[in-house]
């Protein structure tokens, strides 16, 4: 079989996880790089952090495959001493084209949403928010019933033990030992879905990055009702994570279905940017 080139890589990426189901907001597709370049290798990351991009360079690939956008805001220069502008010229001088599946693979049926549920079995599962002209059971986070009662503590270890260890580890607001029947799920940033976890009925959000206002203000409305949802908070990076070798195979298969041939590797390099995380004596 033939190697693809860059534009060949897009097209299946993009059959995968379509651009229009990107949220508004949301940078995705090619950063980087020449439609006609030829590809032999692709590496899949989280993060298209410096780490990566080096990890890319050594290893011979001339093609990264990242969740994370590596042009999510507006930039006014890609100097070389720029932050972004090095990153940019890195990629150029290196021959490496840059691409990112971001929100629209975490609404794909079977992408960064799915994945996270499937840790945890959820079943009779549905879109948090559907995404709009996107067939049935496309959008962002997933609500459903978990195989079997559980306590919000036991859940939580569930999920310590599913995902990669972190510094930050597994956090919970609410009461540990409330039993918990329903759970909503989002990868990455979701204290934006309260309202969509309520109307779903759920016992319990597992999300990341869970703010002080937006959390203590969840956990007040779920004091005036029926107590619910207690959350756990995870690592961004963990929870994400677990979607990269999904995602790795469904892109060998849909090249190789398409004719082509190319090695995909998974990034060895662990972008979550905590480090250390020390307890403090008297908290249990």
């Amino acid at each position: 079989m033939d190697s693809p080139r860059v534009r060949d890589v897009v097209t299946a990426c993009q059959r995968l996880w379509p651009t229009a189901w990107a949220e508004p907001w949301d940078s995705v597709g090619l950063a980087v790089g020449r439609p006609e370049a030829p590809v032999e290798a692709i590496l899949c990351a989280l993060d298209p952090v410096d780490a990566v991009i080096a990890e890319a360079r050594e290893g011979g690939a001339d093609f990264l495959f990242t969740h994370h956008p590596l042009l999510l805001r507006g930039v006014t220069s890609v100097a070389a001493d720029t932050l972004k502008g090095g990153q940019v010229a890195e990629l150029i001088e290196a021959g490496i084209a840059a691409f990112n599946a971001h929100t629209n693979a975490d609404s794909a049926v079977g992408g960064v949403s799915d994945v996270l549920a499937d840790a945890i079995g959820l079943r009779e599962r549905r879109p948090l928010a559907p995404t709009a002209g996107a067939p049935d059971g496309v959008g962002i986070g997933r609500a459903g019933a978990l195989p079997e009662p559980l306590s919000v503590r036991q859940l939580a270890e569930a999920l310590a033990e599913a995902l990669a260890p972190t510094a930050t580890g597994v956090r919970v607001a609410g009461d540990p030992e409330a039993r918990v029947e329903t759970a909503a799920v989002l990868g990455g940033s979701g204290d934006s879905l309260f309202d969509e976890v309520r109307a779903a009925g759920s016992d319990v959000y597992i999300t990341s990055d869970l703010r002080h206002h937006p959390a203590s203000e969840a956990r007040d409305t779920a004091h005036r009702g029926a107590g619910t949802p207690h959350l756990i908070d995870i690592s961004h990076w963990a929870a994400e994570a677990l979607w990269l070798p999904r995602a790795a195979a469904q892109l060998a298969d849909a090249l190789a279905g398409d004719g082509f041939a190319v090695r995909i590797e998974l990034s060895a390099v662990r972008s979550d940017p905590w480090d250390l995380c020390i307890g403090q004596p008297g908290f249990a």
